[in-house]
């Protein structure tokens, strides 16, 4: 009787083990797949003088963006896309170009993310499985919209407006001292348009989906490792629809990112009970604003 309760205990910790492992498995396996996919796609578009002439001051800038940009979002469980887009568009670069590099970037980012967090243990699994499937679809709606309808240049200077409009929601909630927990009810309304404006913006999941979870009272670690987890679905989705109806543009700018964000990655999912939030949010909020006006004032 003894020996079948201990070989039950067993195959319970082997079964749970699996199952965390599982979480670093499918982001790993996804993007282990991607970047196969990517280089059998368009390895011929490289060569080695091309590849060493990228690495110049311009890609540094692109690196410096994602080392910034995923310390804020890992930290603070938004601005990403917003802080990366901004910056993007600040130097030049198109709403296209900038949405699809940063997406794309985030495939990979994001994934490097979700792993981190879930070894410092932030992750609430009952929360990514709600937000998943809802801020997929939602995603991959405005990816589509994007690539393949809207016009990226008419959509500029909404796109910079929209980004205001995302800071000052991290600032109102930086400086919100009463929160009263409520129970968040139509979780996936709040995914889904989370995720389309994500899409359609170059950024908006975390200050949207984020700050409204953080606002009703829900446990700040838990919340960001959940959020961040699932923006990996969310950008993964969003990243492959660009890819399929828009190709592929600015490798400069993605790689740039991508490095920037894996490498800082682990240090902000470490950071994320360490930091002072409410002074950093308001920090990354006027600078999101201040970018955003620099933008508006090139196309005006």
């Amino acid at each position: 009787m003894e020996k079948e309760l201990k070989l039950d205990t067993v195959a319970i910790k082997s079964g749970g083990s699996f199952s965390k492992q599982l979480w670093v498995i499918i982001p790993a396996a996804l993007l282990l797949g991607l970047i196969s996919v990517l280089i059998y796609n368009h390895h011929a578009e490289f060569t080695w003088e091309g590849f060493l002439d990228g690495f110049n001051q311009e890609f540094l800038v692109f690196f410096l963006i994602g080392v910034f940009a995923q310390l804020v979002d890992g930290t603070l469980g938004m601005g990403y896309g917003a802080t990366s887009t901004s910056f993007l568009l600040a130097y030049g670069v198109s709403p296209v170009i900038s949405s699809g590099g940063v997406h794309v970037a985030e495939m990979f980012t994001t994934g490097a993310s979700a792993i981190s967090h879930h070894r410092f243990g932030n992750i609430n699994k009952k929360l990514v499985k709600n937000l998943l499937i809802p801020g997929v679809l939602g995603s991959i709606t405005g990816a589509y919209l994007l690539s393949d309808v809207i016009d990226g240049d008419i959509i500029k200077p909404f796109i910079a407006v929209y980004m205001i409009v995302l800071a000052v929601i991290i600032i109102r909630k930086a400086l919100n001292k009463t929160i009263i927990k409520k129970k968040t009810k139509r979780l996936g309304i709040l995914a889904t348009f989370g995720g389309f404006m994500d899409a359609v913006g170059g950024g908006g999941w975390g200050p949207i989906v984020t700050s409204t979870l953080l606002g009703r009272g829900r446990n700040p670690r838990y919340t960001i490792g959940s959020v961040n987890a699932a923006e990996f679905a969310v950008s993964f989705a969003s990243g492959v629809t660009f890819m399929l109806f828009g190709g592929i543009h600015g490798w400069q700018v993605i790689i740039g990112l991508i490095l920037g964000g894996v490498i800082a990655a682990p240090l902000a999912a470490f950071l994320v009970n360490k930091i002072k939030r409410k002074p950093m949010m308001v920090a990354v909020g006027i600078l999101i604003i201040l970018l955003s006006l620099k933008t508006l004032s090139k196309l005006l």
